[in-house]
């Protein structure tokens, strides 16, 4: 009886290792090789036009191009040379001095118009807004051309003005040619940062304005307690942006010696300059190769210093 008891009981059922193992850690895999799908064209992409220069530049920095015996390695020697040259560090200089100047303004312009436009006290705002930004959509070189027949005192408006009065101004005499190019920079980029201030103002809530007029604050009382504040992040931004783009300079000291005959631009005005001269017309690729990469480093360190103010400066509020 115990034997037929035994046979009527059901074994207990076992699952399969299959079964037992836990899918999570599949799912987890499948969409790991789903977002490595999505972002290699971007990588790959990214390695060619950043990575693959990059180091094509430190290689090409390792030699030197000599009359007898053709490209030899050289070592860090183009860096030594490089510390060593007076005319890099005279375009680093200036550059600083550009950046300096130039970028507080034109970004002190820009807040301002950005606070008008964001008042609702200015008829045709989207006009406005579009204008402002116009300057930033024309390319470089056209602008470059542009300010250059407009400044020019053998044709345009300045020649014009000193024909009529009798006067002798010259906006690219070698003394003011910085200062123009800070005008086209100026004028070029000023929309662009207006609107990155237009966006973090837009971003604050209509609620906190309104809250502020109830409790009798006026309209400067406003933008120095709320509108200025909802800047300080996109005020990091354009900094940055601004920074690497005075140390980028090129299209305007390239062009403008074409135009004008005596506007004190070098081959070395810009570190850019210097580096195009050098590879294009000197032949001494390894030595612009070493410039090249000098000056991004100095751009990254410096971007990289006024970023970490900024968050500190930030986090201190």
């Amino acid at each position: 009886m115990d034997l037929a008891r035994r046979s009527d009981v059901t074994p207990p059922a076992t699952s399969s290792p299959d079964a037992a193992r836990d899918p999570a850690p599949a799912r987890k895999r499948r969409r790991s090789r789903a977002g490595l799908a999505f972002i290699a064209p971007f990588g790959a992409l990214f390695a060619l036009v950043f990575i693959v220069p990059i180091l094509y530049a430190a290689f090409l920095s390792l030699f030197q191009e000599r009359l007898l015996g053709g490209t030899t390695f050289v070592g860090f020697a183009n860096y030594g040379k490089l510390f060593r040259d007076p005319q890099f560090w005279d375009g680093v200089g200036r550059v600083f001095r550009f950046t300096l100047v130039q970028v507080p303004i034109m970004l002190l312009f820009a807040m301002a118009l950005a606070l008008a436009l964001d008042s609702r006290r200015v008829h045709g705002i989207r006009f406005f807004r579009a204008t402002i930004f116009l300057p930033y959509a024309v390319p470089a070189i056209v602008s470059t051309l542009m300010w250059g027949f407009l400044l020019g005192v053998k044709y345009g408006l300045f020649g014009s003005l000193n024909h009529a009065l009798g006067t002798d101004l010259d906006p690219f005499a070698p003394g003011n040619t910085l200062i123009s190019i800070g005008l086209m920079v100026t004028w070029a980029f000023t929309g662009f940062n207006m609107l990155i201030f237009y966006s973090a103002l837009k971003a604050v809530p209509r609620e906190l304005y309104e809250a502020a007029a109830i409790d009798g604050a006026n309209e400067f009382q406003i933008i120095r307690a709320i509108k200025l504040p909802a800047l300080r992040g996109s005020l990091v931004v354009t900094i940055i942006f601004s920074i690497i783009g005075t140390f980028q300079m090129f299209n305007e000291p390239q062009i403008l010696p074409t135009m004008v005959a005596n506007s004190g631009v070098t081959t070395y005005y810009t570190p850019n300059l210097y580096a195009y001269n050098l590879a294009f017309t000197g032949s001494q690729q390894g030595y612009a190769a070493a410039l090249a990469l000098v000056m991004a480093a100095i751009t990254i360190a410096v971007a990289y210093a006024v970023q970490i103010r900024g968050l500190r400066n930030a986090s201190d509020q």
